[in-house]
């Protein structure tokens, strides 16, 4: 990829009819948002293509979509698989007190104390509570419940600041 920051937003999981429509999972929420952010850099087998019209709707319970230069199923399906990135200066600011998750990757945690836990791998959805991965002498899965567990966020100085157990 170029080296403008760019995040996956969806990938394509299936065929829509014969006239070239695919079938989209999201990653947005709401998840028919991935259509509101271009263009689109489309990845399959380490071909890019920039796409920067897209036509999407609701379908059923999933989305499909369809640009100009999908002309038909054999084409379509040729892109099951493929992964959608958009800039991430394409996504609008959070409101205050919240964070995109591609944002938080690679942060430092500490601990109020000081305690040096490693830097966020990634984060999780268990459907209870979201859930950090940290990676440091060890991996560590942190529950990301703001006020409780999480104390504090600085992005411009790279820091999560938590109140947690380094022997949990």
């Amino acid at each position: 990829m170029s080296g403008e920051r760019r995040i996956p937003v969806g990938r394509i999981v299936g065929v829509h009819g014969v006239q070239g429509w695919i079938k989209l999972e999201s990653h947005t929420d709401p998840r028919r948002n991935i259509f509101r952010y271009l263009p689109w850099t489309v990845r399959h087998r380490g071909v890019e293509h920039t796409i920067d019209v897209v036509e999407g709707r609701e379908q059923g319970k999933g989305l499909v979509a369809h640009w100009p230069e999908l002309e038909s199923r054999d084409q379509a399906h040729a892109l099951i698989g493929a992964e959608i990135w958009v800039p991430r200066d394409a996504l609008p600011p959070p409101r205050p007190g919240e964070y995109y998750w591609v944002d938080l990757e690679g942060l430092r945690v500490a601990g109020v104390d000081g305690y040096d836990f490693g830097r966020v791998s990634h984060l999780s959805s268990t459907g209870a509570n979201d859930v950090m991965s940290v990676i440091g002498e060890r991996e560590r899965l942190i529950p990301f419940l703001k006020d409780d567990v999480i104390r504090r966020v600085d992005l411009d100085a790279g820091l999560i600041e938590i109140d947690w157990d380094p022997e949990f």
